[in-house]
């Protein structure tokens, strides 16, 4: 049996300017096996003015977190070079959006960071 790969979800706020109070929901840690098609990890917020939805990495073994990629409002996501092939960002709306991963395998054991923006 191939062992276990751990992802964890969490939720980044990022917001400049003005502050104000945004509830996220990301979808729950998931634990899935090497092998599994794909892993979707859904996020939301009720920020209606927050157009940039962006998604990062953190590895345990790196002390920074990575960008994975972003989408302004319903528009073409953009990736970081590393995150262009197994990687898929979804916009579902202005408010809510998916990062999925496709074809897992052990060295995409990380936290996943959904974080919304104004610009």
């Amino acid at each position: 049996m191939p062992p276990a790969l751990y992802t964890f979800g969490f939720i980044l706020v990022v917001l400049t300017r003005k502050v104000e109070s945004v509830t996220f929901e990301q979808s729950s840690a998931q634990v899935v096996n090497t092998g599994t098609k794909e892993l979707r990890i859904i996020c939301s917020h009720d920020g209606s003015n927050l157009q940039v939805m962006l998604w990062y990495q953190h590895k345990q073994s790196d002390q920074a977190m990575s960008l994975i990629g972003f989408t302004v409002l319903m528009g073409e996501p953009n990736y970081e070079s590393q995150f262009t092939d197994r990687f898929q960002i979804k916009r579902d709306d202005t408010v809510k959006g998916s990062l999925i991963i496709k074809n897992l395998n052990l060295s995409d054991s990380a936290v996943y960071f959904c974080a919304a923006s104004t610009q």
